[in-house]
């Protein structure tokens, strides 16, 4: 297949076009790096020879309807790739616009200019780009008004990138200003000296073939996304002609999945990698890389619409089983092992064991899992056939109830509790243990809340997960006293972050009052133990670290 590649400045590829992110695509996910590449690369090319034509990009978009407003005509542009820089971009020019002094004749001028650029009506098309998974109009409105949300007032990760981006975008033009540099200059720089490859087509059943194409000449694509256009590029295939039905329904099923990827951070691979590892026709010894998972996702379908449709569904449901598993942020204490992640999402995946089942099997991993690689500290390497085995016999086998136990307690059987809690007595705890040690107070405290009859505050514990485990982590006898024991268990609790920061080297007798204002009961458990014996020191935190370890024992044995 021939391609017809434009090389175009930035000034062309925004010359009577206008944007579109569609659903099905992913939603904007540029961090800070990607942002500081970006800004990196404008300014080195800016300090190059004056007029230098800068390489920045290759875009693809499918060219839809051609749309007149006022007496301009305007073609509408699917953006297949390159939407995170596209985004950024137009971010940047109204950071631009924004850093302007409008009582500047010639920057009021570029002002009017990049504003006639950005915002066109106000009717349904209002501005150049139009994104996706915006459902806040966070950018829409900064593109609009230039007015930018706090990140707490974002729900989604990309809404949380995009106030990221402005920041980032509006910082990028301060520090061009403290530098003695014009605005305008750079804004003249980035509309006539970057360029772009624009694969512009008008074929929607030819994008994705394209897409592949460019693909296997360099172009760095995610496997996820890649995994999508092969899926599209077979659908579009088949159904040329006729089949808009199936199209629509695979665009509905990407567009759901990329809603869920929108909410968690680096899930498109495990989403890929699980897919495919629990689709095996046999029983695997690991989880399948990208490229493999890949290749098999995409030969189940047998090059059939009908195929896609199931595979596509297949995809969406893994996607949504990871996603219930990382709701709760305490599980990332015993999840950071991805083939421990596998079985936990492949027992989300059978919908026919009731909840007291499925409780039950679940509060069975979380011990076994966390005495493994929390407790004893085994690496990633520990028991990852045995669990990637169970995860497949568990979904394709449909193992019974007794039998998932078993499997779980076998897994477990080489790390007994005994050796589990040794590595507590008297070892530091802090900070290696960060994560895993929030987990074993979350737990703590779950089980005072229960013993004293309370209800357990969520809310309070969702702010402590929110933060750091740096920022919760008290140690009740200050680092500052440089005592060995410091960073035992026993000299440990944890707080709500801004209380811990303000008692950092007070002494423990002073802290007691702030502990029994917490609300949190191993806290104030802390406290008590003050009053009775006056003092803190290397006994006391000994007695407590002994306190600690024997509930420890029951609460993670088989």
């Amino acid at each position: 297949m021939e391609i017809k590649p434009q090389h175009l400045t930035l000034a062309d590829l925004f010359h009577k076009r206008l944007f579109r992110i569609p659903q099905y695509q992913r939603a904007y996910s540029w961090e800070e790096k990607h942002r500081e590449a970006l800004f990196d690369d404008i300014h080195q090319s800016y300090n190059q020879d004056s007029g230098q034509s800068h390489f920045m990009a290759t875009i693809v978009g499918l060219r839809r309807e051609e749309r007149q407003i006022g007496t301009d005509n305007y073609w509408i542009i699917d953006i297949v790739d390159g939407q995170q820089r596209i985004t950024t971009l137009v971010i940047l020019y109204r950071a631009i616009a924004k850093a302007l002094d409008r009582g500047n004749s010639k920057q009021n001028e570029i002002y009017s200019e990049i504003n006639s650029i950005l915002i066109k009506s106000d009717d349904v098309c209002p501005v150049l780009l139009q994104t996706n998974h915006d459902h806040s109009n966070l950018f829409l409105n900064y593109i609009r008004t230039g007015e930018n949300k706090k990140i707490q007032g974002a729900y989604t990760l990309a809404e949380k990138e995009i106030i990221r981006a402005a920041n980032d975008c509006e910082k990028f033009v301060e520090e061009w200003r403290k530098r003695e540099l014009l605005i305008e200059d750079m804004y003249i720089h980035l509309k006539n000296n970057l360029s772009f490859i624009l694969h512009e087509i008008e074929n929607e059943s030819l994008v994705y073939t394209v897409f592949e194409v460019l693909n296997s000449r360099g172009l760095i694509v995610p496997w996820f996304d890649r995994v999508k256009s092969m899926l599209m590029a077979i659908v579009f295939k088949e159904n040329s002609d006729t089949g808009q039905e199936t199209i629509n329904q695979i665009q509905e099923l990407w567009s759901e999945i990329y809603r869920i990827l929108g909410l968690r951070i680096g899930m498109n691979r495990e989403i890929l990698r699980f897919a495919a590892t629990l689709r095996s026709k046999r029983c695997p010894s690991s989880v399948f890389n990208e490229e493999n998972s890949a290749k098999q996702i995409t030969e189940l379908t047998g090059d059939t619409s009908n195929g896609v449709v199931k595979e596509t569904y297949w995809v969406k449901k893994v996607a949504e089983a990871l996603d219930e598993l990382l709701k709760n942020p305490k599980i990332n204490a015993v999840t950071r092992i991805v083939h421990a992640r596998l079985f936990a999402v492949s027992l989300n995946l059978r919908k026919d064991f009731d909840e007291d089942q499925k409780n039950a099997v679940l509060r069975r991993w979380e011990s076994v899992t966390f005495r493994i690689f929390g407790m004893w500290g085994k690496d990633a390497r520990t028991k990852r056939g045995d669990y990637v085995r169970l995860a497949w016999r568990t979904l394709n086998e449909e193992l019974s109830f007794d039998e998932v136990m078993n499997g779980l307690q076998k897994i477990g059987q080489n790390y007994p509790i005994e050796g589990a809690i040794e590595n507590l007595r008297k070892k530091d705890c802090y900070p290696w243990w960060g994560t895993e040690l929030r987990y074993l107070m979350f737990r703590r405290e779950q089980y005072l809340s229960t013993k004293a009859g309370q209800v357990f505050d969520n809310e309070q514990w969702s702010r402590i997960w929110a933060s750091s485990s740096s920022d919760s982590i008290e140690h009740i006898l200050p680092v500052s006293s440089e005592k060995t024991y410091i960073h035992w268990l026993g000299n440990l609790v944890l707080l709500p972050p801004k209380l811990n920061s303000s008692l950092k080297d007070k002494s423990p007798t002073k802290k007691a009052r702030e502990y029994f204002q917490t609300g949190l009961l191993i806290a104030q458990d802390v406290a008590n133990m003050m009053e009775k014996s006056g003092k803190w020191n290397r006994n006391t935190v000994l007695s407590r670290e002994d306190e600690l370890v024997k509930w420890a024992r029951k609460q993670w044995a088989d």
